[in-house]
């Protein structure tokens, strides 16, 4: 699963690892993706999104059917060529 949210767009950071002789060493700071079943009333079918957490915190704010149905959640996912 790639560390990409579906709803926000957030990728990956990188940055460095300091060693205790601060050496440093490339990394990869991944966000906090899951998977999140969502209920789409206007086609009759769930459908599966991969969210960050402040994605799903987004959907639990303005609502699951206003995220996925509406506009929010699936009209940008789509506008982005993704297929749901």
């Amino acid at each position: 699963m790639s560390a990409h949210c579906m709803l926000t767009g957030a990728t990956p950071g990188f940055g460095n690892s300091a060693s205790h002789s601060r050496r440093r060493t490339s990394r990869r700071f991944d966000r906090n993706v899951r998977r999140k079943r969502c209920w789409l009333p206007s086609e009759g079918r769930r459908v599966r999104l991969r969210l960050s957490a402040k994605g799903i915190k987004t959907v639990d704010a303005i609502g699951a059917e206003a995220a996925v149905a509406a506009v929010a959640a699936v009209a940008r996912i789509r506008a982005r060529g993704v297929r749901v």
